[in-house]
This record gives C-alpha cells, structure tokens and sequence, in this order.
C-alpha cells in the first residue's frame, strides 16, 4: 500500500513540481523519466500516460488516462492524473469530474488536497486554493510540495 500511494503522490504532485519549480524529488528513481522519448509498445496504458504528463504530451496524457480509467476504474492514480492532466489543459469542468471520482475512492488525502489546491489556484481561485492546501498542511505538516505552494501562493499578487 506504501509505494501506490508513494506513486500517486509522486504522480500527483507533478503539475506542482513545474509550477513550483522544485527538485525535491528525482522521477528517475521512480522508473521512469520526463526525459524518456521512448514507450514501450507494452507499457500500461497508466505507464504510458504517466511519461507523455511528465513530457508535456498533455494531449495524449489525457488519452491514456482516460484508457487506464476505462481499463480500471477504481485506479485513484489514474482518476488523478487525468484530473490533473484536464488541469494542464484548462478543461477544469471536466477536471472538477475526475477530482470527484478521486475523492470517493480514495478521500480527501493531502495528495488529494494538494492537487485540488493546485486546481484552484490554476482557476484563479487563491481563497480556496489556500484554504485547500492549509487542510492538506494540517494532514501532513511536513509536506514539502504544500509547503512550496502555500509560499507560491504568497508569491502571488492577491495570493497573500
């Protein structure tokens, strides 16, 4: 249980990573790189996804993890990283949709929080973007990604 949910952090946390511009954690150690150009044609459609996120490839993101969805839909790390991926692509209705998916299988976690935090912020919405992220803080005080975006936010004109 440990490493899936070390995998949808990591999973979710990387629209926060680019925005924030933090390097506190190596993709590389997880298998699988934002530098690979190369699929495998076997990889899983969640695999697959996961590489073109990391590469920018939002569009075929968002195919594959609509495809890892179909193929599993109790898969709360796929559901993310398509609500995620919607993020990227400022399709946030659609996005809402997937992060309403997430929460009833999986809850509020602070994973969960930090993306929604990340999405409202991405909307414009810094009151509950903060609002957001500071319930995700009290779940995980030590977290270093809500931590960057409650300063990210402060950082951001109307944000403080």
């Amino acid at each position: 249980m440990y490493w899936i949910m070390r995998i949808v952090t990591v999973m979710a946390l990387l629209p926060l990573l680019a925005a924030c511009k933090t390097s506190e954690t190596s993709l590389n150690g997880s298998g699988w790189s934002n530098r690979s150009s190369m699929i495998s044609e076997d990889a899983s459609p969640l695999k697959k996804a996961k590489i073109n996120f990391a590469n920018g490839q939002y569009g075929l993101a968002e195919k594959r993890y609509r495809k890892a969805v179909e193929n599993n839909p109790k898969t709360a790390e796929a559901w993310l990283g398509l609500a995620a991926t919607y993020d990227r692509l400022k399709r946030f209705d659609t996005a809402n949709q997937a992060y309403d998916v997430v929460v009833k299988l999986v809850g509020f976690t602070p994973t969960v929080l930090n993306n929604l935090g990340y999405h409202y912020y991405l909307r414009g919405d810094l009151r509950k973007a903060r609002k957001t992220w500071l319930a995700a803080q009290a779940k995980d005080p030590n977290n270093p990604f809500i931590k960057n975006n409650l300063e990210l936010l402060d950082k951001t004109p109307g944000g403080a």
